[in-house]
């Protein structure tokens, strides 16, 4: 299907909302967003959307699988599974995230994601995530502790040519590049570095700041958390307006009070909804692998043995669906946090993030209560409400 149009829809684009309109699709690109009353019917395939909302494709900026699949898989079908599972939550691009482990297996995790061929009607995976290893031992959470690094220029180059350039973020603990010259790097080649896995004082965060770090990794969780005489990495998210802040809104990894605190102190400008999914997302409670570690999967949550939250089952509708429930955000806000900030974030905004002539045609259908009906991936259908495949 390399020609569709999606009619009688309520459209948001980043400056209007189009009560009742039509999205023409040629090839994989937004060719034509209108009124109804301008509508002129063609010989196409056509979704008749009478009665939903057509917002932007989501754009996961951490995940490390779904599914059963898992990134340090480091295979071909282990991608092709989180390509093809994730349109079910609405995600249409994300980056493939790896863990903190050997060397050697980052290498070979790294090579096939270079590899690795993205298809029409799946989501498409538009870099890498390195989450560590250099990161803090002490804000470790469920990254193996064995395997963190100091920060290494030579080491991070090795791994961004072995991804063919790919790695478009990183997770670090800022406070331990004193002088700033691996973060200032990172920055001047445009690489996102996100404080996380951290212990970062104010006084550190300033510095990265003024380095290059613009983001926080999953807000709350392993990080230095606010004290009335230090505020951490999670008071400086909220003060310091260079910084967005990754969030898994699922109401376990950060409380519904604290998701609303947030929200309310740095607006939807600043927040990007992430899932760091694991493997067990989508499949039944039991026990599976994460960085070579042992996940419980029970309830909304999975992990480790000694109760460490290791990754999350949480969908990306689901999270957007939570930010209705935890705060007062409107549509135009979860399509800020989830679509548009990501893009923006990642670099992508051109091709991503809103429903703009011109933009990959990433879209998604939500009814009124914001059940999915259709995730449509670069101009295809990659996913219609009952589809069980």
């Amino acid at each position: 299907m390399n020609n569709l149009i999606i009619t009688n829809c309520r459209i948001y684009q980043e400056n209007k909302v189009i009560d009742n309109g039509f999205i023409e699709i040629r090839e994989d690109k937004i060719y034509k967003v209108g009124v109804m009353g301008d509508f002129v019917s063609e010989n196409k395939s056509t979704i008749n959307a009478q009665g939903l909302t057509a917002i932007p494709g989501f754009i996961d900026g951490h995940i490390h699988g779904i599914n059963g699949a898992d990134v340090m898989d480091a295979t071909s079908e282990a991608l092709d599974v989180m390509c093809k599972a994730l349109p079910h939550e609405g995600t249409t691009s994300f980056l493939a995230t790896t863990i903190t482990q050997s060397p050697e297996k980052i290498d070979v995790a790294l090579k096939n994601i270079a590899r690795f061929q993205n298809k029409r009607g799946q989501a498409e995976m538009i870099g890498v995530h390195l989450e560590g290893p250099f990161i803090a031992v002490e804000k470790a959470g469920a990254q193996p502790r064995e395997y963190i690094l100091e920060p290494n220029l030579e080491q991070f180059q090795k791994w961004q040519s072995l991804a063919n350039g790919y790695i478009k973020t990183i997770t670090m603990a800022p406070e331990h590049d004193q002088t700033g010259e691996f973060i200032s790097y990172l920055y001047e080649k445009g690489v996102n570095v996100s404080a996380g896995h951290t212990s970062a004082t104010h006084t550190d965060m300033k510095k990265a700041v003024e380095h290059g770090v613009r983001q926080v990794t999953h807000i709350c969780n392993a990080c230095s958390g606010i004290h009335h005489r230090e505020i951490g990495v999670v008071g400086s998210a909220l003060l310091m307006e260079e910084l967005r802040s990754e969030l898994i809104a699922d109401g376990v990894h950060v409380s519904p009070e604290m998701v609303e605190l947030i929200y309310k102190n740095v607006g939807s400008d600043r927040v990007i909804l992430i899932t760091d999914g694991m493997r067990a997302k989508c499949l039944s409670k039991g026990t599976y692998d994460l960085g070579g570690q042992n996940v419980t999967v029970s309830g909304d949550r999975a992990a480790l043995r000694d109760g460490t939250l290791a990754g999350s089952i949480l969908r990306m509708i689901d999270g957007v669906k939570n930010m209705f429930e935890f705060t007062e955000a409107t549509v135009r806000d979860v399509i800020r946090m989830a679509s548009e900030n990501p893009a923006k974030q990642l670099g992508v905004f051109s091709g991503k993030g809103s429903l703009e002539v011109g933009k990959d045609a990433d879209i998604v259908l939500v009814s009124e209560d914001f059940t999915i009906s259709h995730t449509i991936c670069r101009g295809q259908i990659a996913y219609q409400e009952g589809d069980q495949s």
